[in-house]
């Protein structure tokens, strides 16, 4: 049918198909990767990124690319980007409310938090800064220097904090003491990797100034006393005048916690730390209601990791290209970028651990744990690579690592947790 003989109501159906198609091949994929994933006793939220990375140009879009752009575009649609968005959201919300912090009271706990905090951002901030600067001539000979190494450093820099607490729960870590203590390092990690983002984003832009970075973080210490103070008495007492009753949120007390998630969302957008902090921050609020912590996983988490999560990763597979690496050359720098984003996570975390009291087991699973990057590296990958200021072999090289380092936790976790006196699921959950 000719374009201007459909009608408005017919061009909603078309769209509304067209997402439909993408969702039922997302979520199919996703899960089916996850079991294999599973099978071999990896994480199955690793297989569900491998599944969006093979969904994209790397396996589907290079065999099939008519049938691919049939079926997902040339690019992501907006719907389904803006679908990925609210997965991270409501994710992070789960994730800031299965977490016991009361740990941290320990002493060699809230000893240790912010020097790991912050040998596991500079450290490899500054090996990124110092590849980035030696691999320019190579990839970015025509790109500004100086942007594309900060752009290398913060990849480095990231630690997923959605991907670590999902194994963090998976492995029954959420509530132990070394759990509580890496997603919370995460978490400040990626405040800090995120402000370390918005200050490259403005050198890109030659748009900085430090008038306005002194803005912005004065923006985030005020939201924070905010959050302390007003919004931590409040959402105490609204969990009390809408108490969960036979296991179940009470539908009002549902809608006020989505629309106050999406509001803490916004807020966090505009403090230039991104949306999906937002979540996190409200996780926090009412993590000590375990009975509405367990009956929301219960209502929403499943269709959240098995519906939503997959279409972010889908999202992220379409804009990577692992066949992107054509010569040696290629691949000796890909074994560089490895190499100096797990020694610059692993190796300092390790030696500040061990000097607040850890043992070398337990030191070298939160040094492992800190090594996850996947979720958070894709977003700050396709930053780079959108802006133009990360060329697309580098971009590859980096996807490639942050899947890698990944992959690593698994069998580390598997390794470890029975030296430190902890059992190893039989079954890693879905």
């Amino acid at each position: 049918m000719p374009a201007h003989l459909i009608t408005s109501p017919q061009r909603t159906e078309m769209l509304l198909v067209a997402v439909l198609v993408q969702m039922i091949i997302m979520i199919g994929a996703a899960r089916a990767m996850n079991h294999v994933f599973r099978r071999f006793g990896q994480p199955g939220v690793v297989g569900e990124i491998v599944a969006g990375l093979l969904l994209g140009p790397s396996l589907f879009g290079h065999f099939c690319p008519g049938l691919s752009a049939a079926i997902f575009g040339a690019t992501a649609s907006p719907a389904i980007a803006v679908l990925s968005q609210l997965g991270l959201i409501l994710l992070m919300f789960q994730i800031g409310m299965s977490f016991e912090f009361r740990q941290l009271r320990e002493a060699r706990a809230s000893k240790a938090l912010l020097p790991l905090a912050v040998v596991s951002v500079s450290v490899p901030f500054g090996l990124g800064l110092w590849l980035g600067h030696l691999s320019a001539p190579v990839f970015a000979a025509s790109m500004p220097v100086n942007v594309y190494a900060l752009f290398c450093g913060v990849a480095m820099a990231i630690t997923a904090v959605p991907i670590l607490g999902r194994i963090l729960t998976e492995y029954g870590m959420s509530k132990h003491e070394i759990g509580v203590l890496a997603i919370s390092v995460a978490a400040l990690n990626d405040v800090a990797g995120w402000l370390l983002l918005a200050f490259v984003s403005a050198v890109a832009t030659a748009s900085f100034s430090p008038a306005h970075m002194a803005l912005q973080l004065g923006g985030v210490f005020a939201f924070v006393l905010l959050c302390v103070f007003v919004l931590r008495p409040g959402a105490r007492w609204l969990l009390r005048a809408f108490p969960v009753k036979h296991n179940e949120v009470p539908p009002t007390l549902m809608a006020i916690v989505l629309v106050s998630v999406f509001a803490l969302g916004i807020c966090t957008f505009k403090l230039g730390i991104f949306g999906i902090f937002g979540g996190f921050v409200g996780g926090l609020l009412v993590h000590h209601d375990h009975a509405f912590a367990a009956a929301w996983r219960r209502q929403v988490g499943s269709f959240v990791l098995i519906c939503l999560l997959p279409v972010f990763f889908t999202y992220s597979g379409l804009h990577t290209n692992l066949l992107g690496l054509s010569s040696g050359s290629d691949w000796l720098w890909l074994l560089a970028f490895l190499l100096a984003a797990v020694l610059g996570k692993i190796a300092p975390v390790v030696l500040v651990s061990r000097a607040s009291g850890y043992g070398a087991h337990a030191a070298m699973l939160l040094g492992v744990l800190m090594n996850t990057r996947a979720l958070m590296e894709l977003i700050v990958l396709n930053i780079g690579l959108e802006t133009g200021f990360l060329p697309q072999k580098v971009f590859t090289m980096l996807v490639i690592m942050a899947v890698v380092t990944t992959i690593m936790a698994g069998p580390a976790l598997k390794l470890l947790l029975p030296r430190l006196g902890l059992d190893v699921p039989r079954q890693i959950d879905a």
